[in-house]
């Protein structure tokens, strides 16, 4: 009886710069797949926003209220610039080399992007709030808005993250 040994190839060597490549490239197709959720529901919502002058109830709002539609339209503009600006990086450096820069400042973007559009969904909520009921439960149901895109957006995966073993094979 005679053994076999099976053949053991040689690990192959990669290169540092191809690792960074490799991984650089996980790391944009992550972001701009996160960022396809975010862009429709941005996208939606100003759209929307986009549509309220044109109603018959807009002549009722007061003064306040109108100033904080404006400073929600212009909220969600910005979100939506900041969550879709992604996209065009990618689109604008494409094959130039530039991936390190697309990927840190794309999530720089995307992370703007939700904070703004945490400020303005919790703006459309005190709006809605003030309309319907008095400004004191506005206030409370856009800051209970607020705490709750802070908490589950920020909070959760900053505290979350700690009682969870790290796997530096999927860094970001």
């Amino acid at each position: 009886m005679t053994l076999q040994h099976p053949i053991v190839h040689p690990p192959q060597i990669t290169h540092p710069r191809e690792i960074n490549h490799k991984r650089l490239t996980r790391n944009l197709h992550e972001l701009l797949q996160e960022l396809r959720v975010t862009q429709t529901g941005v996208q939606i919502l100003t759209g929307f926003l986009l549509t309220l002058p044109f109603s018959s109830r807009f002549a009722d709002l007061t003064s306040v209220q109108r100033h904080v539609y404006l400073a929600i339209l212009c909220g969600s503009v910005i979100a939506t610039g900041l969550i879709v600006a992604p996209v065009a990086f990618h689109r604008m450096l494409f094959q130039r080399g530039q991936r390190p820069w697309i990927v840190k400042n794309a999530n720089r973007a995307a992370r703007a992007g939700l904070v703004c559009l945490a400020l303005t969904t919790s703006g459309v909520v005190w709006l809605v709030f003030d309309l319907v009921t008095d400004p004191l439960t506005a206030g409370v149901a856009g800051t209970l808005s607020l705490l709750f895109f802070g908490t589950l957006w920020a909070a959760v995966p900053l505290v979350g993250h700690r009682s969870e073993p790290a796997n530096h094979s999927h860094d970001h």
